[in-house]
Formats: structure tokens, C-alpha cells, sequence
């Protein structure tokens, strides 16, 4: 029976395996170098739900995931490659990757966000979308931010503070409550919509 569930498995094993391995030498690096907030932002953390994503073949934990990650990981990449080819960043938030002092085995390790965007498409073009992700990754972040907000402030884990830096503009609640609206409406709605729409193509591509 379990190779039977083997041969009709949606995600490969060795697909699996590898996400696995890579996380098993990424996460204790991490760690080490950054600390235990890092793995409160929502790329972190979200390395961990994409492998139980990819283990479960679940439509809504890699939905959940691509919700939340496509958009800012793909700006990542942007700046990322806007950095190395044309010396500048476009949005910020990669100068690390170029930064002497952090090992350059970990920062090799940070190249794993130009991995993720494709790989939940590719997910979620395999499995379909799930509709409950919006909501999923909606309350995510009215959990997650807060605690970025008052947990080890100085980090701004997530922008819970300001964008690139902790803001000064406003009071410090009205930001964090203005994010916990926008980014749902304008961000994850947005990229929700998208992501249906992508699942209907696979849809009718068979």
C-alpha cells in the first residue's frame, strides 16, 4: 500500500527529501547567526510550513504559504538582482547577502528566496488552490506581528515597526493596526485573486 501511495504521490520524493536536508542544515546555521527571532519572519517560519506542505501534499498549507511569501520574496529577488548587476538595491532588505561579516555560507544559504516563489507556483499548479488562504495567512499575521512589534523590538522583525526601520511618523500602535489592515487588503487579497486564477489555468489545462 504505501508504494502504491508512492507511485500516485502529486509531489516527488526526492522533492521532498531535499527540502527537508536543506532545512535540516539551514535552520541550526541560522540560528546560530541571527537568533531565535529570525524564525518569527514570515520566510523562516514559512520554510518550515512549505516541507510539511510538501510532505502532507496539502493545497491549503502551500496556498497559506504562497499568500503570504510570493510578493515579498519576489521583490527579494528584484533587489537582489538589481544589486549584483547593477550595484544598487532597488527596494532594500538584501544589503546582508552582500555584508563581509556575515559567513558566506549562510548568505548562500539566503538564496533560498529565489527558490520559494517558483516552487509554490509549481505547488500550487500541482495540487490546486486552496480558498482558505487568504484568511489562513490574514490571521497569521494579526498573530505573528504583534509579537514582532513588542518581542525584541529592535530587529523590526517583519516591518512590525517601520518599513526597513522603526518609524517615527506615528504612534506605534497606529502603525502596527494600520499594517494588520492594509497588508491583508492590499497584499495577500491581491496575490489570493492571483493565485486562484493560476489554479483555473491548471484547471482547464487538463
Amino acid at each position: 500500500m504505501r508504494a502504491n501511495q508512492t507511485a500516485n504521490s502529486t509531489i516527488p520524493l526526492w522533492l521532498k527529501v531535499a527540502w527537508t536536508a536543506w532545512l535540516a542544515v539551514w535552520a541550526p546555521l541560522y540560528w546560530r547567526q541571527y537568533g531565535a527571532q529570525n524564525f518569527l519572519y514570515f520566510c523562516d517560519l514559512g520554510n518550515f510550513l512549505i516541507a510539511a506542505g510538501l510532505w502532507l501534499e496539502s493545497r491549503l498549507i502551500l496556498s497559506w504559504q504562497a499568500v503570504g511569501l510570493l510578493v515579498f520574496q519576489s521583490l527579494y529577488a528584484l533587489d537582489l538582482v538589481g544589486a549584483v548587476l547593477f550595484g544598487h538595491h532597488i527596494i532594500g532588505g538584501t544589503e546582508y547577502m552582500f555584508d563581509p561579516k556575515v559567513p558566506l555560507f549562510v548568505r548562500l544559504l539566503g538564496l533560498y528566496h529565489l527558490v520559494v516563489p517558483p516552487l509554490l507556483l509549481w505547488g500550487i499548479r500541482r495540487l490546486g488552490y486552496d480558498d482558505r488562504a487568504w484568511k489562513l495567512q490574514t490571521l497569521t499575521a494579526c498573530v505573528l506581528v504583534p509579537i514582532n512589534f513588542f518581542w525584541r523590538p529592535e530587529y523590526n522583525v517583519n516591518w512590525a515597526r517601520g518599513l526597513g526601520h522603526e518609524q517615527h511618523m506615528v504612534p506605534g500602535w497606529l502603525y502596527l493596526a494600520a499594517y494588520l489592515i492594509l497588508v491583508p487588503l492590499v497584499v495577500y487579497w491581491p496575490t489570493h485573486l492571483a493565485l486562484r486564477r493560476w489554479s483555473q489555468g491548471r484547471m482547464s489545462s487538463h
